[in-house]
């Protein structure tokens, strides 16, 4: 059989009507195609293609079940190994992992693994009955945090019998997966139906609990947990520190899309307050940016501009989520920096409504100069070439760092100086019996790497247990 040299095409929503509307954007393959898809696949002896994967999953193992039509087969290989397959199909980079190892992509296009990935785990959610678990007899363990590390540590531990409760400090579980990721890339019902599995298996989950506030990680050890995980995620946003930045409009992209994602200001009379329409600026290139631009056009925006200081060939964002946005109608503006985010000063009429509110963003010119320490060629600005672009909101996605509470109420707990918990190979702290992993530990990273972090720790906390039980 001839090789198919190019992955078989995703069908998604007509990029006109997704602008409008908070639907998933990508449809998924159909069992047909999947199974042509599967068929790329070379099943090579050496299975390069696992490397890439944080989590280890076996990869030409559930793609030949697939070849089979063997779909139940093949979600079981797959978790074995994943805790959030729907989830991990939907939003990991593939292209930059298990993808990027894979042999048919020296001469061809690689075999879409994520795609088949996402197919199995939806063919499995709609068609299997679950399966029957054991109630956990082991001892205690607390997570911190619902996200990906903390979801993948607790099934990691459930697995192997512990008696696991999840501490997340908002109101529903997923963390970042139902705050930080629009519903267009990937819906809540597939975050809470995994969420969902995991309480099958005996997990339990305790929402608006803030650990470091509400309860302590020494607490927690006082309530007779035997060992603790933090995934407490990086929730803290950083901005630029330029003239202009609290005026009314300015938003983190974590508080603009936790507003729309979580707390439902999309809806046409939301109790939860957000800025809707004009013109929209978001300043970065990474994933958040696209998801909090392709957001703000969904929220019925007039113009949505990516304000970006390197040249398209250096943004961070997956190519799938750049190619959507600049099918939905956004604009790059690309080598550029803002310099100052303008705003309306009415000195004769101090009550008036519009004062302090956005008007514009004036930027600086751009161009490559030497590579930096991690090989991207440095911006450097132009000397006279500012401008002007009137706006009407300004969102900054320019990254996040670990929020410092947990740190300054737990003893013994050492962190480096961008605020991340200092751990070893196996997510251990400098803390007894205190492990953790994911953007708490690295910053903001992705959610695969997330889930290795979470689901290494959960095997280093079982020999912890094992050892000192």
């Amino acid at each position: 059989m001839a090789i198919v040299a190019k992955k078989y095409e995703m069908p998604t929503q007509d990029a006109k009507e997704r602008a409008h509307n908070f639907n998933e954007v990508a449809l998924g393959y159909s069992a047909e195609i999947a199974v042509k898809e599967a068929q790329r696949c070379l099943n090579c002896k050496n299975k390069p293609c696992v490397s890439g994967c944080p989590v280890g999953i076996d990869i030409p193992n559930f793609i030949s079940r697939i070849k089979e039509g063997d779909f139940s087969g093949a979600y079981d290989i797959i978790s074995e190994s994943s805790s959030l397959p729907a989830v991990c199909g939907r939003v990991c980079p593939q292209e930059t992992q298990c993808e990027s190892k894979c042999t048919l992509g020296i001469k061809f296009e690689p075999v879409a693994i994520g795609r088949l990935e996402r197919f199995v785990a939806d063919f499995h959610n709609a068609n299997d009955d679950e399966k029957e678990y054991v109630a956990p007899t082991g001892e205690k363990v607390a997570i911190v945090g619902s996200g990906p590390s903390g979801l993948a540590c607790a099934g990691e531990l459930a697995g192997k019998g512990y008696k696991v409760t999840v501490f997340e400090a908002l109101h529903t579980e997923g963390g970042v997966l139902v705050y930080g990721i629009p519903e267009f890339r990937l819906p809540k019902s597939i975050v809470k139906k995994e969420v969902e599995g995991l309480k099958k298996r005996g997990v339990t989950f305790t929402t608006n609990v803030v650990i470091g506030k509400t309860l302590t990680v020494d607490e927690l050890f006082g309530m007779g947990y035997k060992a603790v995980f933090i995934g407490s995620g990086a929730g803290l946003p950083n901005f630029m520190n330029i003239k202009g930045e609290s005026l009314k409009g300015v938003y983190s992209a974590n508080e603009f899309l936790t507003r729309s994602n979580l707390m439902k200001a999309y809806l046409q009379d939301p109790e939860t307050p957000i800025m809707k329409g004009g013109k929209v600026a978001v300043v970065g290139g990474g994933n958040v940016a696209m998801d909090a631009a392709r957001t703000a056009l969904r929220l019925g925006a007039d113009n949505v501009y990516i304000v970006y200081r390197r040249s398209m060939e250096e943004l961070p964002a997956r190519k799938e989520e750049v190619e959507h946005a600049e099918e939905e109608g956004i604009e790059f503006k690309l080598l550029c920096n803002p310099v100052e985010i303008l705003g309306f000063n009415d000195p004769e009429n101090p009550r008036n409504p519009l004062n302090g509110r956005v008007t514009g963003m004036k930027c600086i010119k751009m161009q490559l100069g030497e590579p930096d320490a991690k090989g991207r060629r440095r911006p450097v600005p132009i000397e006279g070439s500012e401008f002007e672009i009137k706006l009407d909101t300004v969102i900054m996605a320019i990254g996040t760092s670990p929020n410092p509470l947990i740190k300054s109420t737990t003893e013994n707990l050492t962190v480096n100086a961008h605020g991340g918990i200092i751990v070893d190979e196996n997510g251990l702290t400098s803390k007894e019996g205190v492990y953790a992993g994911g953007d708490a530990v690295t910053g903001a990273a992705t959610v695969i790497s997330a889930m290795g972090a979470g689901k290494t720790a959960g095997k280093a906390i079982d020999e912890y247990l094992r050892k000192n039980g």
